[in-house]
């Protein structure tokens, strides 16, 4: 009896040191921009495919990858690429295997550029870069040695023989080439396009002359001294903001002839109120795709064109729609046959692919269902495949599939069929490096074979919160208030949670399009700022509404022409949810988001002011004739067509309902939410007499940036510290 009570005592006083010994995760922690940020995010590893042999890329050396065992084996140092190179690189994340079995790689160490041969220790080619320094945008091609860069405003083209042709002399803040247009909407993300073998260049011309100016201002330094005779006071710098109905910028595209120095315009008619996107080249180097857009974002039509005259030479694909269309990836063109590609589409209500002929006539639906794909991976040309990545097996879920082409028939291709993966193909289709996330695996990284379905553990991530105090992550669905649509939520427990208390909760939302907060990832994709303030002995509860994205056309677009009103009422049936939880004070509920979820934020305090105690709203939006063309006409028409719906969905005049702890904190130079937007609603506070707080980040755009992030979910904490308690 003496040894068991002995022993009982020996296990509780190891239990109570264990307990001792565990820290608290800080947000020097959680948060990017903290200290010990890097330190606790699950390790990874960076690969890339040199032909179907896989190279694992890091600091100080590259390793071949054996992709049987997963055992490495060293190709080169960095300290013998720079001895062998003469180069000055720092690190090898960024080095490109030309795709072949030679010993070739690309270094660029920012002064020049080398096609290496690493055996024989020689330079194949140089090329000097530094004049693209300070470059706004640039794009090189490897099989013409060709770059293309902008400066000082011009486009600029580099041969292989270093001879630098600046193709424009127009530019300007007001006309802007070779960068992203239309506010990087319709999946635009740069504006110089290569063809495939590096001879013709592709470009963007934005004429915003006709662009009305939104007045920012750039407050000097602290510690800044001015020149004798300079002046301290704050200087206007304007960003070109086209506001929903009002004048948008004229873009037109360029072709460049490597060979001739000639630049063709492409023939597309008038460019006013139309969108150009998702630009892609044909096999024979010379015909080139686009989508083009109406503004009222409801007629789509795939043009191709004549890059040597310009002239359009046929509509190849038509798509309408009684809401919007919103083109967001190019065509592709399968690689054994250079007369059919691959077309995104909603029409049918799901993003799915679509095998096309180049004149136009739809061969096959490749993918189907209730659910969408979100990646298109790359090809097996052997045995005539395509991969994709997509939520066929749960909505939360991203999983990688084979589909082929002959027979339709679609394979599950990682390794278990759960979680979130994100695969990268080799060059033949024969390997994928399949790189994954469960709520409970950190990462996980394996090497499939995509023939023969075996695979290979190569990397197994540990948990970089071990030794340190975790909250409870959970997942779960409720109905939206349709009463029929599921609607997925993440639940962070506090920390030693105790089902008999009543906690304070926390609603985090984002709301808007194109983002969605839960997933299979680990912990349930749970952000950062959550676990904190579950370590602080809160409960946060986030909820993905209609509107969001990966569930289908008539999931997102039932928020059309009245941005948050749907929204809410899902909301509203998460907190409905919550108060069905005993562990649940309903007299102590918060809400916090930035950005859309910002302007959700306010639209529930003020919609439903007996609900929420404490608010803090980053970003927002307040009224959506205030923000931009493109975005915000999709998503509500103009003003001047929906005049209705936008006055329903403006916030200022709920300013006076407000009757809980609000704060608003904006960056002073928001270029994407203009800071007009913060100030009007604050206006309309003073003037209904209601008392919100505020905070500005002089000098930040739309989200913080560095350290200051720390400093942001550090004020935004001790708002609900101070009044959510």
């Amino acid at each position: 009896m003496r040894k068991f009570f002995i022993l009982i005592l020996t296990m509780v006083t190891a239990l109570t040191v264990h307990a001792q010994e565990l820290k608290p995760l800080t947000l020097e922690d959680l948060n990017f921009g903290g200290t010990n940020y890097h330190n606790m995010i699950p390790k990874s590893r960076y690969t890339t495919w040199w032909g179907d042999e896989l190279v694992h890329l890091d600091v100080e050396a590259c390793y071949l990858v054996n992709k049987a065992t997963g055992k490495e084996s060293k190709l080169f140092s960095l300290a013998e690429l720079n001895k062998w190179s003469g180069m000055m690189l720092r690190h090898l994340y960024n080095i490109k295997f030309p795709e072949t079995r030679k010993s070739l790689v690309w270094l660029n160490d920012g002064k020049q550029r080398i096609l290496f041969d690493w055996k024989s220790r020689k330079a194949l080619w140089k090329g000097n870069v530094s004049m693209a320094k300070g470059a706004k945008a640039q794009d090189f091609n490897s099989v013409s040695k060709a770059l293309a860069y902008v400066k000082d405003n011009q486009l600029h083209v580099v041969d292989a023989h270093g001879n630098d042709h600046q193709l424009t002399t127009d530019g300007s803040r007001e006309i802007v080439y070779g960068q992203s247009v239309h506010r990087n909407e319709f999946g635009i993300t740069g504006g110089i396009f290569w063809n495939n073998d590096g001879t013709q260049l592709a470009f963007y011309r934005m004429d915003q002359s006709m662009v009305s100016d939104y007045p920012q201002v750039n407050i000097p330094e602290l510690d800044w001294k001015p020149a004798e005779g300079q002046s301290r006071i704050a200087t206007l710098e304007p960003d070109k903001y086209p506001m929903a109905g009002e004048k948008s910028h004229k873009v037109t595209v360029g072709i460049y002839n490597l060979a001739t120095g000639k630049v063709t315009y492409l023939a597309v008619g008038d460019p006013t109120d139309r969108y150009f996107t998702n630009i892609s080249w044909a096999p024979d180097n010379k015909t080139l795709y686009m989508f083009e857009l109406n503004r009222d974002q409801n007629d789509c039509r795939l043009m191709s064109y004549d890059t040597t005259t310009g002239n359009p030479i046929a509509e190849i694909y038509h798509e309408t729609d009684a809401k919007y269309v919103e083109p967001q990836h190019p065509i592709t063109f399968l690689p054994w046959d250079n007369n059919k590609f691959i077309l995104w589409s909603q029409k049918d209500g799901y993003m799915h692919l679509y095998l096309y002929n180049k004149e136009g006539k739809e061969v096959s639906q490749l993918t189907k269902g209730k659910w969408v794909v979100m990646e298109l991976l790359g090809f097996d040309t052997k045995n005539k495949r395509i991969f994709i990545e997509g939520n066929a097996c749960n909505p939360i879920q991203k999983n990688i599939f084979a589909i082929d082409l002959a027979t339709g028939k679609q394979a599950l291709i990682d390794i278990n069929g759960k979680g979130w993966h994100s695969g990268s193909l080799s060059v033949s289709g024969k390997y994928i490096v399949d790189n994954y996330q469960t709520p409970d695996i950190p990462r996980d990284i394996a090497i499939v074979n995509t023939t023969n379905g075996k695979s290979t553990s190569y990397f197994k991530a540990a948990n970089p919160w071990q030794g340190y105090t975790v909250p409870t992550y959970e997942c779960g669905s409720i109905k939206a208030a349709d009463g029929t649509t599921d609607l997925y939520y993440r639940m962070v427990k506090p920390v030693n949670f105790n089902p008999n208390k009543k906690y304070p909760t926390i609603v985090y939302v984002y709301g808007g399009p194109h983002a969605h907060n839960v997933d299979a990832r680990w912990h349930y994709c749970s952000r950062g700022w959550e676990t904190y303030m579950a370590e602080k002995g809160y409960l946060l509860f986030i909820l993905d509404n209609r509107g969001s994205e990966n569930r289908g056309k008539e999931f997102e677009q039932a928020t059309y022409r009245h941005l948050g009103e749907e929204e809410m009422k899902d909301q509203m049936e998460g907190v409905k949810f919550l108060k069905t939880l005993p562990y649940v004070d309903a007299q102590r509920l918060g809400i916090h988001g930035w950005s859309f979820g910002g302007f959700m934020t306010i639209n529930l305090m003020t919609t439903y002011p007996d609900v929420f105690k404490v608010g803090v709203a980053g970003g927002p939006v307040i009224d959506w004739k205030w923000y931009e063309v493109m975005y915000g006409e999709r998503y509500m028409d103009t003003p001047q067509a929906n005049p209705e719906g936008y006055a329903a969905c403006s916030l200022l005049p709920k300013a006076k309902n407000l009757k809980g702890k609000l704060e608003i904190i904006i960056g002073l130079n928001d270029p994407v939410v203009v800071p007009q937007h913060a100030f009007s609603f604050l206006k309309a506070c003073i003037a209904a007499g209601t008392q919100p707080d505020f905070f500005v980040y002089p000098g930040e755009p739309h989200n913080m940036r560095g350290h200051q992030s720390v400093h942001l979910h550090e004020r935004i904490s001790q708002y609900f510290f101070d009044y959510l308690k």
